[in-house]
C-alpha cells in the first residue's frame, strides 16, 4: 500500500486539465480525440507520480516538520529511499514511453515537464515567486500536450487563462502551509521561502492572481474570435460559477482546511459541484450554443 501512496495517485486528478483541450477545440464527439488526449494524461499521470517521489525524497527530513506531510511514506520511513527512487524513475520512464507512443510532441511536453519539475525541486522550490510560476508552468504544459495530442493549435488564450489560474492556486497553497505551520522555526525549516512569504504577502498576491485569472476568463470568453467559433457569447454567463469557484477555493486555503488543492478538490462537496456544474454549462454551450440562441430569438 505504501508503494503505491508514495506516487500520489489522488494527485492524478490535476493532469484533468489536459482533457480541456477536447472540450474547448469542440472535439468533443470525436472517439480518436478523446482515445489521444486520455493517453497524454496517462503519460502525466506517470511522470507526475516520478516526480512527487523525487520531491519527497528530497523533503523527506523537512516533511517530518509538517504535521500531515510527516505521515508520507519517505518521510515516516515506511518505504526505503532506494526503493523510492527505483519506482521514481520508472514511472518517470513509464511516463515517457506512452507519451512517445501518443506523438513526439506530446512527448517533447513531457519531457519539458519532467526538466522543469526536477529544476523545481532541487532549485526554484527555494525561490521566492520562481517556485509558483514553476507549478502553473507545469500545469500549461499538461493544458499544451493535450491539445498537440489531438494536434489542435495551442490558443495564446490556453496558455493565459492556465497559467493565471494556477499561478493563483499556486499562492492558495503557500497561504494553506502558512497557516497550518504558523509563524515558527519548523515552517521555515520546512520551507524556506515561507519566511518570507508573509500571510498578507501572500493575501494581496492571491488578491491579485485571482483578479488576473477572473478577468482573463472572462476576456477570453467575451473575445471576438471565440465568439464567432462557438456561435455565441453565453460562455460569459459562466462567470458567476467561475467567480465562486475561486473565491471558495482562497477561502479555503486561507482557512487552512486543507492540506493541498488535490485534497480540497477531492473532499469539498460544493467546490466539487461547481466544477461539475462549470464543466456541464460549458459543453451545452459549445455543443448547442448557436441553436439555443436561434432557439431563444424565435421565442421572443
Amino acid at each position: 500500500m505504501d508503494v503505491i501512496q508514495v506516487a500520489r495517485p489522488k494527485g492524478w486528478v490535476k493532469n484533468g486539465i489536459v482533457l480541456l483541450p477536447v472540450l474547448f477545440a469542440e472535439r468533443m464527439t470525436d472517439l480518436g480525440a478523446w482515445m489521444a488526449a486520455l493517453a497524454a494524461a496517462a503519460a502525466f499521470c506517470f511522470a507526475s507520480s516520478g516526480v512527487y517521489i523525487l520531491n519527497d525524497f528530497r523533503d523527506r527530513h523537512s516533511d517530518r516538520l509538517h504535521p500531515r506531510k510527516r505521515n508520507r511514506p519517505l518521510a515516516a520511513g515506511r518505504v526505503p529511499a532506494p526503493f523510492a527512487l527505483a519506482e521514481a524513475g520508472a514511472l518517470g520512464l513509464a511516463g515517457l514511453a506512452v507519451a512517445f507512443a501518443t506523438g513526439p510532441l506530446v512527448l517533447l511536453f513531457v519531457l519539458a515537464y519532467l526538466l522543469l519539475q526536477v529544476a523545481y525541486t532541487f532549485y526554484f522550490k527555494r525561490r521566492m515567486l520562481l517556485d509558483v510560476m514553476c507549478i502553473a508552468l507545469g500545469f500549461v504544459l499538461r493544458a499544451s500536450a493535450g491539445a498537440v495530442a489531438i494536434q489542435a493549435l495551442i490558443s495564446p488564450w490556453l496558455v493565459i487563462c492556465t497559467f493565471t489560474l494556477c499561478l493563483f492556486l499556486g499562492f492558495c497553497k503557500r497561504y494553506n502551509e502558512s497557516v497550518t505551520l504558523g509563524n515558527s522555526d519548523h515552517a521555515v525549516l520546512h520551507r524556506p521561502t515561507l519566511g518570507a512569504y508573509t500571510p498578507e504577502l501572500l493575501t494581496h498576491l492571491i488578491t491579485l492572481s485571482a483578479a488576473i485569472a477572473i478577468l482573463a476568463f472572462l476576456i477570453y470568453a467575451t473575445s471576438e474570435r471565440t465568439v464567432s467559433e462557438f456561435g455565441t457569447y453565453w460562455l460569459a454567463y459562466t462567470l458567476p460559477l467561475f467567480i465562486y469557484g475561486v473565491c471558495r477555493f482562497a477561502m479555503l486555503s486561507m482557512m487552512g482546511r486543507f492540506t493541498d488543492p488535490t485534497e480540497l478538490f477531492l473532499h469539498d462537496r460544493p467546490f466539487q459541484a461547481t466544477i461539475l456544474l462549470w464543466v456541464a454549462c460549458v459543453i451545452a454551450i459549445i455543443a448547442y450554443g448557436p441553436g439555443m440562441r436561434e432557439w431563444m430569438k424565435a421565442i421572443l
